[in-house]
């Protein structure tokens, strides 16, 4: 059987998938520039027309800029996955002669470290040129050094442990490691939501209770209200790396515990910020994070299941002409197809986003009562973060987690009496 059509077929695929996302971020950029400097409605008397051409300007320049980014990369996939240097790369990673675990381990690491390194300009041109132009970096280069190797080393060990433990079960059981696999990895995941709040968040942050009292008792009442038990409620120094302001509310089990930005807490009032506060508990009241974990280990389980089936055989490696035969390889080469196969999905998933986002949003209000809070909290969050209040509506399918601001202080005006 000939399998070079199928080669090309992918080829093609992943070049229509790519021009796909560049013509939808065109359109984007069209459907803002038709809008000019029109204020919507939810926000006349809020914003003027200074602060709409800056949102503009930086949502333009994210855009182009995204674009070199996105056609360097994928110059580097094309060279790497289609123009023969991964058959020559899993060549060489054999010809060291080392263990299974150790070869696949080398494998996979080395790769991720390039990766690092190449996207390592395009980021510092993001933080140093574009955040700056717009008045929202606040990062030395000395900052951005000691968090770039703090982030090396984080995913060196995290990635050494997945590795070696996923690689040890496949050759235990070599019939089963798929379920084995899938186990190791959801027991992982828990083990790190667990952990990263006191391990690896710290690491980066400095992390100290919130001084104003008033607000910590309005926040205490906020949670009991949603039956939540929050064990600390922090104030973090973000504004070291950048002026966007945040709040979230984080961990599992007794780990759980409430973070705001101090850009946050500098430029909202209280009853904004139990908005906010509420807005993220209803995430956790109407069980979102368990929902998605759930949806999202059902497709690992059958995604490991199937790459196991396909494995047994080499119709990966003929595909793409590796010559030498790794489980390394058509491991990788199943993520890159997978990644082809799902992206149509994409839309599907950020509808039930944008559903989360809206349940969370009817729950702050069923909390606070008080959707006028929620709104203007909206408002200062997409003027200070320089939100585009015109995405076209394909580019809200595809990138859009959480419904445009518009539509959100729409929704809530709808809510409120």
């Amino acid at each position: 059987m000939d399998l070079n059509p199928v080669f090309s077929l992918i080829l093609f695929l992943y070049i229509l998938k790519e021009a796909f996302q560049y013509i939808v971020q065109y359109l984007n950029l069209r459907h803002m520039r038709k809008a000019g400097i029109k204020i919507p409605p939810e926000f006349e008397g809020k914003v003027d027309e200074r602060v709409l051409e800056r949102m503009q300007a930086y949502e333009r320049d994210k855009t182009l800029f995204g674009f070199i980014t996105s056609l360097f990369g994928n110059l580097v996939v094309i060279a790497f996955i289609f123009a023969g240097l991964l058959d020559r790369y899993n060549t060489w990673i054999v010809s060291l002669n080392l263990s299974f675990t150790i070869s696949g381990w080398l494998f996979f690491l080395l790769l991720s470290y390039m990766d690092e390194i190449l996207s390592a300009p395009f980021g510092l041109h993001t933080i140093f040129r574009i955040e700056n132009k717009y008045g929202f970096n606040t990062m030395t280069l000395r900052l951005w050094i000691s968090d770039f190797i703090k982030s090396l080393l984080i995913s060196t060990v995290m990635l050494s442990v997945v590795i070696f433990a996923g690689l040890s079960l496949i050759q235990w059981s070599p019939r089963f490691w798929w379920f084995w696999v899938w186990g190791f990895l959801f027991i992982f995941s828990i083990l790190v939501m667990y952990i990263a709040p006191y391990v690896i968040e710290p690491l980066f942050n400095k992390f100290s209770p919130v001084q104003d009292e008033a607000l910590k008792d309005k926040i205490i009442e906020l949670t009991k209200k949603a039956g939540i038990q929050a064990g600390r409620i922090l104030k973090v120094d973000a504004s070291r790396r950048s002026r966007h302001t945040n709040a979230y509310f984080t961990g599992i089990g007794r780990t759980k515990r409430v973070v705001l930005y101090d850009t946050l807490l500098e430029h909202m009032n209280a009853n904004e910020i139990l908005s906010v506060l509420a807005h993220e508990f209803g995430h956790w009241k109407r069980k979102h994070l368990l929902k998605t974990l759930t949806v999202f280990q059902i497709f690992s389980f059958l995604g490991i299941y199937v790459s196991y089936r396909i494995i047994q055989s080499d119709i990966i490696l003929h595909v793409f002409g590796i010559g030498t035969d790794t489980l390394f390889a058509k491991l990788l080469l199943l993520g890159f197809v997978a990644g082809l196969l799902l992206f149509p999905l994409r839309p599907l998933a950020n509808f039930f986003f944008r559903r989360h986002e809206r349940q969370a949003d009817l729950a702050s209000y069923e909390l606070t009562g008080d959707a006028g809070s929620m709104e203007s909290a909206l408002i200062k969050l997409s003027k200070e973060n320089l939100s585009n209040f015109y995405p076209h509506p394909l580019y809200v399918a595809m990138y859009y987690s959480h419904p445009p601001v518009a539509e959100r202080i729409r929704y809530l005006k709808g809510l409120a009496p």
